[in-house]
């Protein structure tokens, strides 16, 4: 079996040359997820935009949107993007592409690590560390960085508090379907039900988490990681949000009383955001922890973390102590439009850059420009 190492060292090579002999950049963008926020920030600063939809699906960016992109490339699969003309095209037009959530999963870590030869704005090999069940995945890299994380159970049996069970949903690759459970009766009686009602598989079960569940107050803590240290500083944190989830949300604006009566699964399927704020004297925590995660990053997975990425979490007792439990790790866009719009820090960005930063993607082309600027471009990209 070919080395790993030497497969990731070829094909950052490989990708930092083709984007050192660009003449221009375009921003190649993935039509699902965060494609709206990526083609409002490159067209934002005067950048030209390409982006990839699948027939049936395009109509938000093909339609409604089209304004921001400059050219857009139909594909009868998402998956199709492998393909040799497609690829050829977009290098033709000097495409960096900005990974997604979407583009991981309908594309497939394989594909984009082995086969996808278009400069990725950041890290490629990465984006694979997002899985809970890849051995150098999320949960290594916190442990790695000494980052609270909730207790994992290995068996139902073992459940002794209350859990979150995180289970693939049946359906859609891209969510979970979580379930809670405060003993290995409640977690079976669960199950079966969710089994049957074909939410959840018997397969996604076994390879479900069940970890401990934080009492807490919930927050996705969204930084940037930049390739080029020297000009920007090490990292940038852009602000909190939380998320919107059906059919999570529904419930729990009904009484209590009234929740009893309702006897279907209760499903964690982000369908939106909103803004959130810490305490001031609480954030020097997160920031640290962001600092770690992105030491950890480049240690374990060179060059490290390059873009945006989410720590999703909890602030949460340790005894008497609070902490920073961190649940879920995003290494790539967050895609979430409302961090923007609700966050202090984008003033604060604005004031550090000199450039008007109004989304934490603006952040992103700051750099590619800067990158292009500066003959840098291979540095930012893998």
């Amino acid at each position: 079996m070919e080395n790993v190492s030497e497969i990731m060292k070829s094909s950052i090579e490989k990708a930092r040359k083709t984007a050192g002999e660009y003449e221009d950049v375009t921003v190649g963008i993935f039509g699902s997820h965060s494609a709206k926020e990526t083609g409002i920030s490159a067209k934002s600063f005067g950048l030209k935009t390409v982006i990839v939809v699948q027939r049936g699906r395009d109509r938000l960016y093909t339609d409604f949107n089209r304004h921001l992109y400059d050219e857009v490339i139909v594909l009868d699969s998402f998956k199709d993007i492998l393909n040799t003309e497609v690829q050829e095209k977009l290098i033709e037009m000097n495409t960096i592409f900005i990974p997604n959530r979407s583009f991981a999963v309908y594309v497939g870590y394989d594909g984009i690590e082995r086969d996808f030869e278009v400069p990725i704005y950041g890290n490629r090999f990465m984006l694979r560390a997002e899985e809970r069940n890849f051995e150098r995945g999320q949960y290594y890299l916190l442990e790695k960085a000494k980052l609270r994380y909730p207790r994992e159970f290995d068996t139902p049996e073992e459940i002794d508090r209350l859990v979150i069970v995180k289970v693939q949903q049946a359906k859609n690759p891209l969510e979970r379907a979580f379930f809670y459970a405060d003993s290995p009766e409640d977690y079976y009686r669960q199950a079966e039900e969710l089994i049957k009602k074909g939410v959840i598989t018997e397969e996604g079960l076994k390879r479900a988490r069940i970890e401990e569940y934080v009492l807490g107050a919930r927050f996705n803590a969204n930084f940037h990681s930049y390739a080029l240290k020297d000009v920007f500083g090490n990292f940038d944190f852009v602000g909190f949000s939380d998320r919107r989830q059906v059919n999570l949300q529904g419930f729990l604006n009904l009484p209590a009383k009234d929740q009893l009566k309702i006897n279907v699964p209760v499903r964690n399927e982000e369908i939106g955001h909103f803004g959130v704020t810490m305490r001031e004297s609480k954030q020097q925590m997160v920031y640290e922890c962001a600092e770690r995660f992105i030491e950890t990053c480049r240690e374990e997975f060179p060059p490290g973390i390059i873009g945006l990425f989410g720590l999703q979490g909890a602030v949460g007792y340790d005894n008497d102590r609070l902490e920073f439990f961190i649940f879920d790790v995003s290494p790539r866009v967050p895609g979430d439009p409302a961090i923007g719009p609700t966050s202090p820090e984008m003033r604060n960005l604005k004031l550090k850059h000199g450039v008007n930063i109004e989304d934490p993607l603006d952040l992103t082309m700051m750099e590619i420009i800067k990158a292009k600027e500066l003959g840098r471009l291979g540095e930012v990209v893998t």
